[in-house]
């Protein structure tokens, strides 16, 4: 297999997995060879970490929110981990008192904001099980989470009041309290009233806490913190149990990865909060400050106010998802081509020279300190200038993109991958090591790992050269199932090991490269089976598209996409051949079409694909696969059954004028 740096076998298991060989070895990181790093004295659940943060640096800036004055945001304005407290105990006590014991279930819904982090920290200081909801969600799935999860008491962002009052002729069995973030109108507490349901504003909630005070009832490391619902590609959402034990565990594990690293954090460092608190990648990220008692501003809630948020607040790590930084690669390569002819090659020499020493192994600071000055502080300024580390996660980023990033970015871009089974953080690059680009790099040290065997897709866990296989993972971050769904949790937890579905490969240097997705395979009418997802990484490489579909079925004999092509590469196409249109009218030109294909086409023949892999038609569309259309997961995963529901029409359009023309 040659040399792996970053990963070493268990050698008590080297022969294989419960004595069959077949099933692969195991591994585990290079910082966790003697063993798994042990929790901090003290610190075994959620509320053990803020308790001992508040302790030790009572008056330091915890949750920040930018002040309004006459319709616009100012600076941050802050409360201190003691300030955040208090109100946490008075919103705990409030819950008690309505009538919510501990190991009840606390619905949030809504966009990331001081009163929702609150709530959450007032279910760990009562061991009430906190149960998110995506702020994106509609109706159904609301309904649907409040009656699943046994909802009690559910706390909701003023703008989502009227839709989750419409739910409540449908949801009152278990929920009996709900809790704006803000203000409550006379009419909307009578509704609640006739449903059964006492509605408060947020600060009568605390007030209500400050009267009748509870002592707080710290939960037990194996209790349940959160049920997180997965957004999930098909069916019904399924609720992740997971305990204190799972958080703490991450957050032990990412602590002592980075100060192995020597990328220590500590209380001076910031935090930028605009991913979902309801998604487990957001929630560890914030627990992880509260863990070293850092300080977390709040974005306004506008993504298009977030660059502004971001130069107010200034964090020192930046952590999104590949479609946030698809839209910075995109709008950066926007502002380089209008630059002019002498700034856009200042760009491109600088770009080409700190990439060839990055290569050769010199760290972010030191590959190119004149270009660095020169062009690329200006990126860094536009983050606020003090970002030291880049995290990406949640879906994989687009290998074009990351190397853009690692390049521009004057910090150091980690890609990460987990699941919300594995309470998100199980594999996260090592920083200045760009062989892993296109990886999710080694394990985190709090887990073991293996590849299975697939054979019917060829995928050989055992092979010396690069081992593929499902993942497979197994430790003490791993949920305990899905909330009332036990076959579901005995078809992918067995004998210890969850199967996550994605078929990895090692590299040579101790990463995982995620090459494809078990169950996102089809056969062709030919008999030939395609595996989509591979196919969608290898396209996804192609500077030309920003995100593609591939579809096939049984009954075809060939692939067709959908693809949102990269703005800047269709216009520059568009300058040098002469045709005219803004982006959404290029779009739509046979000719644009023509031209994304052969540009698929030739990536699929750099990377060596069979001839029934390729794309034969693709239909372009200007807007992005979004969440809004019910085309992605709010993690931006593609729905594969809502998208071809979506463009059914463009679909037969394409088979029929192939199959015509053949």
């Amino acid at each position: 297999m040659g040399k792996i740096e970053y990963v070493v076998r268990v050698e008590k298991e080297e022969v294989g997995v419960d004595g069959d060989p077949s099933k692969g070895h195991v591994y585990r990181s290079l910082f966790a060879k003697d063993g798994f790093p042990p929790l901090p004295e003290g610190i075994s659940t959620c509320w053990d970490i803020f308790e001992r943060s508040k302790v030790k640096g009572p008056g330091n800036n915890m949750l920040g929110v930018r002040e309004m004055k006459d319709g616009k945001a100012g600076a941050y304005v802050w409360k201190s981990y003691e300030q955040v407290y208090d109100n946490v105990l008075q919103i705990g006590s409030a819950m008690r008192y309505v009538g919510v014991n501990p190991k009840g279930h606390c619905g949030i819904y809504g966009m990331n904001c001081p009163e929702w982090f609150t709530a959450m920290e007032a279910c760990n200081a009562q061991s009430i099980v906190c149960v998110p909801l995506y702020d994106t969600l509609g109706l159904t799935a609301v309904e649907y989470i409040l009656n699943h999860a046994e909802i009690e008491i559910a706390f909701a962002q003023e703008t989502k009041l009227p839709l989750i009052m419409k739910s409540l002729p449908n949801c009152t069995t278990f929920l009996k309290t709900l809790v704006s973030f803000g203000a409550v109108t006379s009419d909307q507490r009578s509704k609640g009233q006739d449903a059964g349901v006492t509605i408060y504003a947020w600060q009568d909630f605390l007030d209500l806490g400050k009267k009748n005070k509870c002592d707080v009832t710290p939960p037990k490391k194996e209790d349940l913190s959160t049920i997180m619902y997965t957004s999930g590609t098909t069916g019904e959402p399924k609720g992740v149990m997971l305990t204190h034990e799972n958080v703490v565990n991450t957050i032990a594990g990412l602590d002592w990865y980075l100060k192995s690293l020597n990328e220590v954090m500590n209380k001076d460092d910031v935090y930028f909060s605009f991913l979902p608190l309801a998604h487990i990648f957001d929630r560890v990220a914030e627990e992880m400050f509260v863990f070293i008692g850092g300080s977390i501003g709040f974005w306004q809630g506008d993504i298009k106010k977030v660059p502004e948020d971001i130069k107010e607040l200034k964090p020192t790590l930046f952590v999104g998802v590949p479609r946030v930084f698809d839209r910075l690669t995109t709008g950066i390569q926007e502002k380089i081509a209008a630059s002019g002819r002498i700034k856009n090659w200042l760009f491109q020499i600088g770009f080409s020279m700190k990439l060839f020493w990055l290569k050769k192994g010199y760290k972010q600071d030191q590959a190119s300190p004149f270009f660095d000055k020169l062009v690329f502080d200006k990126v860094k300024m536009g983050l606020g200038g003090r970002v030291r580390l880049v995290i990406s996660g949640a879906a994989p980023l687009s290998g074009h993109v990351e190397k853009f990033l690692r390049v521009i970015m004057c910090a150091p871009v980690m890609q990460g991958y987990g699941l919300t089974e594995t309470c998100a953080a199980s594999f996260l690059q090592v920083p200045d090591v760009i062989s892993m680009n296109g990886t999710v790099g080694p394990p985190q040290p709090i887990i073991d790992v293996r590849l299975e065997s697939v054979p019917e897709l060829g995928y050989d866990a055992l092979r010396e050269d690069s081992p593929q296989g499902e993942i497979c993972i197994r430790g003490k971050t791993l949920f305990s199932g899905y909330y009332k769904r036990p076959e579901l949790t005995e078809e992918v937890l067995i004998n210890g090991w969850f199967h996550t579905g994605d078929i990895g490969e090692w590299q040579k240097d101790g990463a995982l490269k995620i090459i494809d997705r078990k169950k996102n395979i089809f056969k062709l009418s030919q008999g030939e089976y395609v595996a989509v997802e591979n196919l969608e990484n290898v396209y996804n490489e192609s500077s030309s598209v920003d995100a593609i579909w591939v579809y096939g079925n049984s009954f075809e004999s060939f692939l067709v996409a959908v693809a949102v092509p990269n703005q800047q590469a269709l216009e520059n196409w568009a300058n040098s051949n002469g045709e005219e249109g803004d982006y959404a009218t290029l779009c739509k030109s046979p000719k644009a079409q023509k031209f994304i294909l052969s540009e698929l086409t030739n990536m699929g023949k750099k990377k060596g694909l069979k001839g029934f892999e390729f794309i034969k038609a693709v239909h372009l569309d200007s807007q992005p696969f979004d969440v809004e259309r019910d085309l992605t997961t709010p993690t931006f995963k593609l729905k594969r059954p809502q998208l071809l529901k979506y463009y059914q029409k463009e679909i037969d359009v394409m088979y029929n004028k192939i199959k015509s023309n053949s």
